[in-house]
C-alpha cells in the first residue's frame, strides 16, 4: 500500500465535524483556548485558524466566518 492510500484510510479513520458549518456553537470552559475553527473541524476548507476572547463577555465572534460563540458555563 502506498503512503498516500495508507495516509488517506487512516484520516477517514478520524471524524471530523466540518468548519464552518454552523454559524452558532455553545463551547464550555473546557474548550478554551477558543479557536475558530475549533479542534475537531475539518481545516482544509476553512479560513486560517484565529484566536477569539470569550472570557469577559461570554460571547465572541469570528471575525472570518461570523460565527458566534457562546460559553455555557
Amino acid at each position: 500500500m502506498s503512503a498516500t492510500a495508507a495516509s488517506v484510510s487512516g484520516a477517514s479513520a478520524v471524524r471530523l465535524v466540518p468548519a464552518n458549518a454552523e454559524h452558532r456553537y455553545n463551547v464550555t470552559h473546557a474548550d478554551l483556548p477558543l479557536s475558530c475553527p475549533m479542534p475537531g473541524m475539518s481545516l482544509w476548507n476553512s479560513h486560517p485558524k484565529v484566536y477569539l476572547a470569550i472570557e469577559a463577555t461570554g460571547t465572541a465572534q469570528c471575525p472570518y466566518c461570523s460565527a458566534v460563540y457562546t460559553l455555557t458555563d
